[in-house]
């Protein structure tokens, strides 16, 4: 049951033959496991288009650059007098997106400690129908 495959274009001999017997198990030595170094193993040959898509991702990567990010913050922590309560439906609308979903943490910028609290008032605000589920209820 071996099969060979011919060397890449590079001239490298890195596809050879294969077999079930070599391709390592979970933790290596058996079947189906880790048997070293990614380029050590043996790989069918690439096409042209997966060469070309291999290029683009490693030139975007290249090509990323930082830009600078102001530090989000958490708007119950900075202003103390603004309380999450489930019976001020505006200051809760401005956590939910247009769809009725709840805004993330990572994307609000709020704290863990403030997103707990305001998922619960979200939730009770919809029960009294003060908030809609979706947006097809509004």
């Amino acid at each position: 049951m071996s099969e060979s495959y011919p060397p890449d274009e590079r001239g490298d001999d890195r596809a050879g033959p294969r077999s079930d017997d070599d391709r390592g198990g979970p933790r290596g030595g058996g079947p189906g496991g880790f048997r070293g170094r990614r380029e050590d193993r043996p790989r069918p040959p690439q096409t042209v288009k997966g060469r070309m898509r291999a290029k683009a991702r490693k030139k975007a990567r290249k090509q990323k650059k930082k830009m600078f990010q102001r530090r989000k913050v958490c708007r119950f922590c900075a202003d103390k007098k603004l309380r999450v309560d489930y019976k001020e439906p505006k200051t809760l609308r401005l956590f939910l997106s247009e769809t009725g979903k709840l805004i993330p943490r990572r994307i609000s910028g709020n704290c863990a400690k403030q997103q707990r609290p305001l998922a619960l008032a979200v939730k009770r605000a919809r029960q009294v129908a003060l908030l809609p589920y979706t947006s097809s209820h509004a």
